[in-house]
């Protein structure tokens, strides 16, 4: 049976048709949508972890256990898991254990454009690299044998064109993969006493793979009329393909270990060969390091955002590149803007009313940064805004508040507050509860009381958790109401201690909030005196029409920030005054 599938789709399609039982991870766009689909399957037990970290030893222990097992991440997720990463393949797995990487390049949703086929290298693991959904289906199948076959994790990587483009997918049926009982084997699973005598088997390991490489079916040429070679692979493969089809193609789906001999004998067959590969020049510097130097890469094609169709064509057809290359595109602004209602709105025009310096962390609320609230300074990983903070203050900043969200809170903030509480810093921090995952598309986690299956789930007490870390200063508050958050930030900023500010107020898009009453407002034009203050809410409902604004009632969820702060009280609810 055919289906149109995205390319996350496919993946996880392919997962559960390879026998996987058991999956984890954290959600981080390009990459959340294969969790979510494979947790659709009931033979699949999938669930979101508070970490990348923690998903991948769950599925380490999974995998050890007998269960083919698949672990999910964005690229900066990988960063997060790098420990385990690094140290499995020294023990090497026994059912099969793929950890699916997606890359951004071009950072459409990323604080980096990180190139993740380095990890690959460094932690001495195959990688494999599908070029579009289909593909993705079945070589992700190939992924788990080629883990079992060599007793080995293996990265399975992707990027955002690949994981949201949607292809024609076969779809077969469930195999279900032989047991296999874990041996209680000290030598082999007990790192880091055993790592010195494990690590000759590793090099001997990968030598057995850059053998397999040589006949993997997804490593292919593709014979063109032209003479011209191209090396590529993923989705630079499909641009290549198309601005020029009558290339000879070596089509790479193995990335590492790369089959040398092939390439050589590729290679040696023009007088000069194009490697057309997205990010950096991991498959050139490769080819390099197997003496093959008759080719053209990254002289030619940035390693600098995506590529496309027609930067491809420019770079084959020997047109270089301006220094002062660019990939903006010429679209009418539209900065990304808080939702109407936006409980982190409330937070946000405080903080810009109170001049305070603001570290912030990953997620909606890091629109906090931009106009007109600019009420961010610093933003820069998951969990990083509460130890910034705390680094202000050592550095003699006073008026310091670190703002971050509940589920990153959960992934990556609390060792920081007890860092705070153990060391004696006074570092005040806001936790933006709006009890989902928000910018990834309302995920749940251990804060908001369900599962990713949507079952019932044990539900992270705040209150409760930060006092048994020591937090001594601990105050609720509703962000809508701005009098209240003002009065929370300057009592937390005076404790002589840690202090925890949970601004609690759930999502507008959460589906109960969006069933709720909305009572929206209106602007009285005759009492208003145009001092545009109601404009430092930043909220989408509130425009200007004519010479006075104008509240777009369809759009006002009735939170009355504005209300709050109109000097003349010229803001009120519908039907009243």
């Amino acid at each position: 049976m055919k289906r149109l599938m995205s390319g996350n789709e496919a993946i996880a399609q392919g997962a559960w048709e390879a026998g996987v039982v058991f999956a984890a991870g954290y959600p981080g766009t390009p990459s959340t949508e294969v969790l979510e689909n494979l947790a659709k399957f009931d033979e699949v037990d999938a669930h979101w972890s508070t970490n990348e970290k923690v998903a991948f030893d769950e599925c380490v222990g999974a995998a050890l256990g007998g269960a083919r097992s698949m672990v999910t991440m964005k690229h900066v997720g990988l960063n997060v898991a790098a420990d385990p990463f690094m140290v499995f393949p020294y023990a090497g797995t026994n059912a099969g254990f793929v950890a699916l990487v997606a890359d951004d390049p071009g950072m459409y949703s990323s604080q980096n454009e990180q190139d993740s086929r380095y990890f690959a290298k460094v932690a001495k693991v195959p990688l494999l690299e599908p070029s579009d959904a289909g593909e993705g289906k079945e070589m992700i199948k190939d992924a788990f044998e080629l883990s079992e076959q060599f007793r080995t994790p293996v990265m399975f990587r992707t990027t955002t064109r690949l994981a949201h483009t949607r292809g024609v997918v076969h779809v077969g049926g469930r195999a279900e993969a032989p047991e296999k009982k874990f041996e209680r084997k000290v030598s082999q699973y007990a790192i880091p006493v055993y790592a010195r005598f494990r690590r000759p088997e590793l090099e001997q390991k990968l030598n057995r793979l850059r053998e397999f490489a040589e006949e993997f079916a997804g490593n292919v040429v593709e014979e063109g009329n032209a003479q011209i070679g191209v090396v590529s692979h993923g989705i630079p493969y499909q641009y290549v393909k198309e601005v020029m089809p009558e290339a000879t193609v070596f089509k790479l789906g193995m990335i590492y270990p790369l089959p040398e001999k092939r390439l050589k004998e590729f290679c040696a067959r023009f007088d000069t060969v194009f490697v057309v590969e997205e990010s950096e020049g991991f498959i050139q510097q490769e080819m390099a390091s197997f003496g093959i130097l008759n080719v053209i890469g990254k002289d030619r094609f940035t390693n600098v955002g995506e590529l496309s169709a027609d930067l491809v064509a420019e770079a084959l057809n020997g047109t270089p590149m301006p220094a002062d290359f660019s990939q903006e595109a010429a679209i009418l602004p539209r900065p990304p803007v808080m939702c109407a209602g936006c409980p982190h709105r409330g937070v946000f025009t405080t903080l810009n009313r109170l001049g305070l310096l603001v570290t912030g962390d990953i997620g909606c609320y890091t629109l906090g940064c931009l106009p007109p609230f600019e009420a961010i300074h610093t933003t820069f990983c998951m969990g990083a805004s509460i130890g910034n903070a705390t680094g202000f203050n050592k550095a003699g900043e006073r008026g310091v508040v670190a703002v971050i969200g509940d589920s990153t809170f959960l992934h990556g903030g609390l060792p920081s507050v007890l860092s705070a509480v153990y060391n004696k810093v006074p570092t005040t921090t806001i936790l933006l509860d709006n009890g989902t995952t928000g910018m990834t598309g309302h995920q749940q986690h251990p804060g908001t009381g369900h599962s990713l299956k949507g079952t019932a789930a044990p539900a992270v007490d705040y209150e409760a958790l930060l006092r048994s870390l020591g937090v001594e200063h601990v105050e609720v508050v509703d962000p809508w109401d701005l009098e209240a958050t003002e009065d929370a930030i300057k009592s937390g900023l005076t404790h002589p201690g840690p202090a925890v500010i949970i601004a609690r107020r759930h999502c507008t898009l959460l589906p109960e909030e969006k069933a709720r009453e909305r009572v929206p407002y209106r602007v009285e034009p005759d009492e208003c005196i145009m001092c545009e203050e109601c404009f430092e809410t930043g909220c989408p409902a509130l425009v200007r029409e004519g010479e006075y604004p104008y509240i777009r009632q369809w759009e006002c969820v009735g939170c009355a920030m504005c209300a709050q702060i109109c000097p003349a009280d010229a803001i009120s609810v519908v039907g009243e005054g």
